[in-house]
C-alpha cells in the first residue's frame, strides 16, 4: 500500500515537474537570447563606429589626394605657359634675324656684282696697259717676264747663296749641339777604361839561366814549344826576358801561361811540354766559357745559347786595331741601349745586337769571308732574331735599314773612336791623308787640297774664275759624300772650301 501511494505521488509529481523544468529551461533560454542579443548589438555598433572612422579617413585622403593632383596641374599649366612664351620670343627672334639675314645676302650679292664690274674694268685697263707696254719696248709679256727674273737671279744669286750656307750652318749647329750632347752623356755614362794590345807578349824569367832550358839540347825544347803553341819564341839579350810574339792573341796567352808554367815546375822537355799544353788549353777553354758568361751578365742579357757564350768568351782572345773586342763589344751594347733609350728605339734589341755586333770576330781565322757575314751566319745558326741580325750584319754599312742598326754602327764608332781606344800605325796615317787629299784634287777647279788636323779636316782651294760662291758650297757638298763613300775613318772630317778673288794694281 505504501508502495502504491509513493508511486501516485511520484505520478502526480512528475507533471508538475515537466512544467517546472520547462518554465525554468524557458526562463533560462530568455536569459541568455538578450544577452546575445546585446553582445551582437554591441558589435554591430562597433562595426558601425568603425566604419564611420574609415570612411572619414578615406574622405580626408581623398581630399589630400585632390589637392596635391590641382597642384601639380596648376604647375604643369605655369610651365606650359612659360615654355610657350619662350618658344614665341624665339621664333619672333628667329623671324626678325632670318630677315635681317635675307636682307644682308641681297647687299652682299649687290656687292659682288659690283666688285666684278670692277675687275672686269681692272683687266681690261692692265690688258691694254700690257699691250702699251709690249709696243713701246718690243717684248711681250713671257719674254719682259724672262727678262726681269734673269736679272734678279743675278742679283740675288750672292745672296741666296749666303742665305742658305747660314740656315744650314744654323741647323747644323743645333742638330750638333743636340746630338753632342746625347752622344757626350752616353760616354760619360759608360767610361771604360783602354788598353791597346800588341802583337808581342813578354814572359818574365828568375834567372838568364831558365833561357837555355828553354831553348833545349839543339833548341828542341823552343821548337816544341813553337809547334804546339802556333807561337814564336824571341830569345834575345834582354836580361831574364824573352818575348812570345804572334798575330793571335789566345796563341800568345797560350804560350805564355805554358812557359810560365814550365818555369814553375823546371821540368822543362818535349813530353812535359805537350802535357803541359794540353792543360793550359783546358784550362783555356774554362777561361773563355766564364768570360763569355761574366760578359753576358754585365751587359744584362740571358737566354742565349751556350755555345753562342762560348763564341763569345773567345773575343777576350781577340782584338782589333790593338783594342780587346770583348770589351768593346760589352761597351758597345752599353751605348746601344743608352742611345736607343734617348731616341726611343728598342733598347733590348739595341742593347743585345750591340752586344753581339762584332760575334764573327770569335772565328774570322777560322772562316772565310768578313766578320758581318760570319756574324749574320752564325746569328741565323743560333736562332737569333732578325731585328738583332741586321745590325750585326749591317754595322759597317753606309746605310743601315733600321733605327736599332744605325745605333750599333754609332755605338761602335763611338767605342772605337775613343782616345787611346785604337793604334794606328804610321803607314796607314799617311795612307789615310794622301787618299783624303786625292778625292779632293779629282773635282774640276779645284787647285789645291790639304789635310790637316791629324787628318780630322781637308782644306780646299779653288779658282775663283771656275767656282762662284754657290758653287763652292756644292762642291763642298759633294766632296764630302764623296769621302763618305769611298774613305773610312773614325770620327767626322770637316771640308773646307777657300775661294779668294786678289785684284793686284801698281802705282807708277
Amino acid at each position: 500500500m505504501t508502495d502504491l501511494i509513493w508511486l501516485i505521488l511520484i505520478i502526480a509529481a512528475l507533471p508538475v515537474g515537466v512544467v517546472f523544468g520547462y518554465f525554468l529551461r524557458r526562463n533560462i533560454a530568455v536569459k541568455q537570447a538578450e544577452s546575445a542579443e546585446s553582445k551582437s548589438k554591441l558589435i554591430i555598433d562597433n562595426a558601425k563606429q568603425k566604419e564611420k572612422e574609415v570612411i572619414y579617413q578615406a574622405r580626408e585622403k581623398a581630399i589630400k589626394v585632390l589637392d596635391e593632383v590641382k597642384r601639380e596641374e596648376e604647375n604643369r599649366r605655369r610651365e606650359i605657359t612659360h615654355a610657350q612664351t619662350r618658344l614665341e620670343k624665339r621664333e619672333s627672334m628667329f623671324d626678325k634675324k632670318l630677315l635681317e639675314l635675307e636682307g644682308s645676302q641681297q647687299k652682299l650679292i649687290e656687292k659682288a656684282e659690283k666688285i666684278d664690274e670692277i675687275k672686269q674694268e681692272i683687266n681690261k685697263i692692265k690688258e691694254e696697259q700690257i699691250a702699251k707696254v709690249e709696243k713701246i719696248s718690243g717684248f711681250s709679256k713671257e719674254e719682259a717676264k724672262e727678262v726681269l727674273f734673269k736679272n734678279i737671279e743675278e742679283q740675288v744669286k750672292a745672296d741666296i747663296a749666303h742665305r742658305i750656307k747660314k740656315l744650314e750652318a744654323e741647323g747644323s749647329e743645333e742638330w750638333d749641339k743636340k746630338a753632342r750632347s746625347m752622344i757626350s752623356l752616353a760616354i760619360e755614362r759608360v767610361a771604360a777604361p783602354h788598353a791597346t794590345e800588341t802583337t808581342t807578349t813578354t814572359v818574365s824569367l828568375p834567372t838568364d839561366e831558365m833561357k837555355g832550358r828553354i831553348i833545349g839540347r839543339e833548341g828542341r825544347n823552343i821548337k816544341t814549344i813553337e809547334h804546339l803553341t802556333g807561337t814564336e819564341i824571341v830569345v834575345d839579350d834582354t836580361p831574364e826576358i824573352i818575348v812570345v810574339s804572334g798575330f793571335s792573341l789566345l796563341r800568345r796567352h797560350l804560350a805564355k801561361r805554358v812557359l810560365e808554367k814550365l818555369i814553375l815546375d823546371g821540368r822543362i822537355q818535349p813530353a812535359r811540354i805537350e802535357e803541359t799544353v794540353e792543360q793550359v788549353k783546358k784550362e783555356l777553354a774554362l777561361d773563355i766559357k766564364k768570360a763569355g758568361e761574366e760578359a753576358t751578365y754585365e751587359v744584362g742579357i740571358a737566354g742565349l745559347n751556350p755555345k753562342l757564350v762560348q763564341l763569345i768568351g773567345r773575343l777576350k782572345y781577340r782584338t782589333s786595331y790593338g783594342q780587346n773586342v770583348l770589351q768593346h763589344s760589352i761597351e758597345v751594347a752599353h751605348l746601344s741601349a743608352l742611345l736607343a733609350t734617348e731616341l726611343g728605339a728598342d733598347v733590348a734589341i739595341a742593347r743585345k745586337a750591340g752586344f753581339l755586333h762584332d760575334l764573327g770576330k770569335a772565328v774570322d781565322h777560322e772562316v772565310q769571308g768578313t766578320h758581318p757575314e760570319i756574324g749574320r751566319d752564325l746569328g741565323k745558326k743560333f736562332g737569333l732574331p732578325e731585328e738583332v741580325i741586321i745590325p750585326i750584319a749591317t754595322h759597317h754599312e753606309d746605310a743601315p735599314p733600321t733605327l736599332e742598326a744605325v745605333i750599333v754602327k754609332v755605338a761602335d764608332a763611338i767605342s772605337g773612336a775613343r782616345p787611346g781606344a785604337r793604334k794606328d800605325s804610321y803607314e796607314n796615317y799617311l795612307q789615310r791623308l794622301e787618299e783624303l787629299e786625292s778625292v779632293a784634287k779629282d773635282f774640276p777647279g779645284v787647285e789645291k787640297a790639304f789635310a790637316v788636323q791629324a787628318g780630322r779636316e781637308i782644306r780646299i782651294f779653288v779658282n775663283p774664275t771656275d767656282i762662284d760662291d754657290p758653287g763652292a758650297l756644292k762642291l763642298a757638298k759633294d766632296v764630302a759624300e764623296k769621302i763618305e763613300q769611298e774613305l773610312k775613318y773614325p770620327g767626322e772630317i770637316k771640308v773646307s772650301v777657300i775661294r779668294e778673288s786678289r785684284v793686284e794694281e801698281y802705282a807708277r
